[in-house]
């Protein structure tokens, strides 16, 4: 167990002030400073999951004023300063390229041996998977960047056979990926990713390991998401508990301990303010992406989606994460696009009536959406239901 941080103040936060925490340390609130580049942001919440690169991408305009999707396409392809690779829980993520070696150093161990049964399932043993990896990095030297299916087409003709119909491939190239091998390199004109060696796209990244990294990590998660717990902690980054608690002790000499509805809590040093601070004049108004880092970092979303019935609707099973209208860090809608071509919809669907100045902000953001996108929104908001 950790020793004791010194504590952030007399009182516990409310649970509007701990929102409201969250939503500036997660880059949400218009007093952040929020005009920054892709690695900056990223650095600075400890990465974005990016199963949808478009999602990943509305994740990043979400908290930076002017970044526009042609920004962060040539921050991933051209300059190379952000990569998209499997990190936190062992799921797609992109990071700034100077955090991806020390987290992959932490992070990769734990997930590429959480997956050992199912690679058995799929007949990835160890000797299978140890060839193939290294039949994929001289492929990938070779070739340079290859879709899945050229991957495993060569992996094929040099003599390492999977069946392309399952799922053993994508999780050989996950396993690769996890051993610090490839990532995800530039996307294809049909938008289809491509695979490269870390090596040849960002160089050899810088690889501590063990307590600093460990450390690191906690410092970094409670930098982005305190007020938190270290079960937040285990739940973001895939940690198990134990170490997620061994990740805090280190971190300690940065952090402050506060109580979050009964449960110790952590944030940086300096964050809670000594007295209550004046509710906000106007109400801060974020339109977040599906699978947004800001409800997928805590454990539990009952501070950020108070009622269950909300949480289905925004949750809807399959790991699914809708995305989210937040007002002073709650959920108070989801929302979508909808339509093609020059014709696009972004439809809110409230889950209760909006003020006035809440639907100003929601047309706020949808301009700035239409903006990163580069093609005209119409703007319609639901009845609530």
């Amino acid at each position: 167990m950790w020793r004791r941080a010194p504590p952030a103040a007399n009182l516990p936060p409310s649970d509007e002030l701990v929102l409201r925490l969250r939503v500036q340390a997660q880059r949400l609130s218009a007093a952040t400073g929020r005009s920054a580049t892709p690695p900056v942001v990223l650095r600075e919440i400890c990465g974005l999951q990016a199963q949808l690169m478009s999602a990943a991408g509305l994740g990043l305009r979400v908290r930076s004023a002017g970044l526009n999707a042609g920004t962060v396409r040539h921050a991933l392809n051209q300059d190379r300063s952000i990569v998209r690779t499997w990190l936190m829980r062992g799921t797609l993520h992109l990071v700034a390229a100077d955090d991806l070696g020390w987290l992959l150093s932490l992070l990769g161990p734990i997930f590429a041996s959480g997956s050992e049964a199912r690679h058995a399932q799929l007949g990835l043993d160890r000797d299978l998977k140890l060839r193939g990896v290294d039949t994929i990095r001289r492929t990938l030297k070779d070739t340079g960047p290859l879709t899945r299916y050229e991957l495993v087409d060569q992996l094929q003709r040099r003599g390492i056979r999977l069946d392309p119909k399952s799922q053993a491939p994508i999780h050989l190239i996950r396993f690769a990926a996890l051993q610090g091998v490839l990532c995800l390199g530039p996307d294809r004109e049909n938008r289809e990713p491509t695979y490269v060696l870390i090596d040849d796209w960002i160089g050899q990244p810088s690889s501590p390991s063990g307590e600093p990294s460990l450390g690191e990590l906690a410092r970094r998660y409670f930098a982005a998401y305190g007020p938190a717990t270290a079960e937040d902690l285990a739940s973001w980054s895939g940690l198990p508990l134990s170490q997620a608690r061994s990740a805090v002790a280190l971190a300690m000499p940065a952090l402050a301990e506060l109580t979050i509805r009964g449960q110790s809590g952590f944030l940086l040093k300096g964050r809670l303010p000594r007295s209550r601070p004046p509710a906000p004049a106007n109400p801060a108004v974020r339109l977040l992406p599906a699978f947004d880092t800001y409800l997928l970092g805590y454990r539990n979303r009952e501070l950020t989606i108070p009622r269950p019935p909300l949480r289905r609707r925004l949750q809807r099973g399959g790991g699914w994460l809708h995305p989210a209208v937040i007002v002073n860090g709650r959920a108070v809608g989801a929302w979508r696009l909808a339509g093609a071509g020059p014709r696009q919809e972004l439809r809110i669907e409230p889950f209760e009536k909006l003020s006035r100045a809440v639907q100003a902000g929601i047309e706020a953001e949808a301009r700035d959406i239409s903006r990163f996108l580069d093609f005209p929104l119409e703007t319609k908001i639901a009845e609530p239901a």
